[in-house]
């Protein structure tokens, strides 16, 4: 199924419509200013402890720091100065978003791709990878056993760059995905939970982790119901990419890619997420490139990105630059780079992910707002079970293969409830909107009530024995905390409706949410 020479040139002509990015650069610059980041960067070393104090002090008002400001931060030296940015980090994701951690799960559907990056296990080149495409049915094996057998309510669909995987074929996908509602009556595949009994279950967001596409594109997934868009730029340094990503492959367009973002907002899709491969290039810089790109985002439209991600590079099969880069990020680095995002973009959800080991996700969890568990990333991996990780089917190699029950029942241990909600986006709480609600704390305390009420959901179809009895505990110490804290944060109607939906759930009704 590769595409090769004119062919391939044809269609990338047809995908890239360069009037779509040209427009928003500024007499034909864009926010990316190398120049201007290494100056700050070079220019802000050894920092001030009380400059740095006073950074801290604006992020904790919420407040989305300056480049300056951030240079500042990463230039820091002092392991106390440092120990005082964590601290307010955590500080920060509490007040934002309190202590709930959403889960979710990948979804590998297609690793067909035309592009032929020197990192990934899935370029167009790479001959050992066994390649494959999931049907409409085989898509529906894939939700039933995530759903079904796991729990989980959100998925985000990964797709490589290839014209039979473009917008239509997510638009089915998405569509597929929310038809499907496990139940023992209607289910192909015997699920069962980790008790034994039978499952049901559905997924309620679909989140899109795909190649930048047309504003005309972007419509089509909006209306298939997307969740948020997701597009990591891979590396913000022009040279490095540009290094990366053959001119002759469509990813090797900088600008077409910087800018699928703004497209998504102006086709409609006011969820957006940003990332970068840390690794490619001096990680330092990259911070200070997805700080840039959430400031334009938010000049151009009035609206951030939703999250953020930082995934370090991996090993993946046939694959050697991946060890070859000079710029891999060291655990110490690795903690120091979230922290400071954490403060520069104090409003976005951070995601951390099953690439890193559990030690470094337990580390890292009090900053973050998100993590997937129980992942497979191999191309019809949830329904195609296999014991060990296998390269020619993976994009990079996991480092956290634990199942969704004993991650849950790890991050209760550390006092965090395990969310599945998915309310928000359903009651329109995106965009403009719960970027208020972020900067003012009254999304955080929805997100409590929601994560307790689909929590006891999970608790009740999914969880093993051990895990309901922790689960079951946790609960009662966030409802309790709940109760204290009305009628501050919680006016006495919203808390009794919160205890009606509480018990409903319990009796056997489910998506009660707010």
């Amino acid at each position: 199924m590769k595409i090769e020479g004119a062919i391939e040139r044809e269609w990338a002509a047809e995908v890239i419509k360069p009037d779509e990015f040209e427009k928003y650069l500024d007499r034909g610059r864009d926010f990316i200013d190398d120049r201007m980041i290494d100056f700050y960067l070079s220019a802000h070393k050894d920092p001030d402890p009380q400059r740095i104090r006073d950074i801290i002090s604006k992020s904790l008002g919420i407040n989305t720091l300056l480049p300056e400001e951030t240079a500042c931060l990463l230039n820091v030296r002092d392991e106390g100065v440092w120990g005082e940015i964590f601290e307010a980090a955590v500080k920060i994701k509490t007040k934002v978003y309190d202590n709930p951690v959403v889960t979710f799960a990948p979804l590998y559907c297609s690793n067909l791709c035309v592009n032929n990056c020197l990192y990934c296990g899935f370029r167009g080149e790479n001959n050992i990878i066994k390649r494959r495409q999931l049907t409409m049915e085989e898509i529906k094996k894939e939700v039933e056993a995530v759903a079904g057998r796991i729990g989980h309510k959100r998925l985000i669909v990964v797709c490589g760059e290839h014209p039979f995987s473009g917008a239509d074929y997510i638009c089915r996908i998405m569509r597929e995905i929310y038809s499907v509602k496990v139940h023992p009556v209607n289910c192909s595949l015997p699920h069962r939970n980790i008790r034994g009994t039978a499952c049901r279950g559905e997924i309620r967001r679909v989140n899109v982790n795909a190649a930048p596409m047309s504003v005309d594109d972007l419509r089509k997934v909006k209306e298939a119901g997307i969740g948020t868009y997701q597009v990591f730029q891979e590396t913000y340094h022009p040279q490095t990419y540009t290094r990366l990503h053959p001119v002759n492959t469509i990813k090797g367009n900088y600008h077409w890619r910087l800018y699928a973002l703004h497209r998504a907002m102006e086709a409609g899709i006011d969820d957006v997420a940003i990332g970068a491969l840390f690794g490619l290039y001096d990680w330092r810089f990259e911070v200070m490139g997805m700080l840039c790109h959430a400031r334009d985002l938010e000049e151009k439209f009035g609206v951030g990105p939703h999250t953020v991600s930082f995934p370090r590079i991996e090993p993946a099969a046939n694959t050697p630059f991946v060890r070859q880069t000079g710029y891999g990020v060291s655990d110490r680095d690795f903690k120091r780079l979230v922290a400071v995002l954490r403060l520069s973009i104090p409003y976005a959800g951070m995601i951390i992910t099953c690439r890193e080991r559990p030690e470094m996700i337990r580390d890292l969890i009090p900053l973050c707002t998100q993590r997937d568990a129980s992942s497979r990333i191999g191309i019809g991996a949830y329904s195609d079970i296999y014991d060990e990780q296998e390269e020619e089917r993976q994009q990079f190699i996991l480092g956290d293969t634990r199942s969704l029950d004993e991650v849950i029942r790890e991050l209760a241990s550390l006092g965090y409830i395990t969310s599945f909600c998915t309310a928000g986006y359903r009651c329109g709480r995106t965009g403009g909107n719960i970027m208020t609600m972020l900067k003012s704390g009254k999304e955080g305390c929805l997100c409590k009530l929601n994560a307790v009420l689909t929590f006891q959901e999970w608790l009740e179809d999914f969880a093993s024995l051990e895990t309901k009895v922790i689960g079951e505990a946790m609960i009662a110490g966030e409802s309790a905390e709940i109760e204290k804290r009305v009628p501050g944060d919680f006016s006495p109607e919203l808390y009794r409706t919160f205890r009606e939906f509480h018990e409903r759930i319990k009796n056997g009704e489910r998506d009660l949410c707010f």
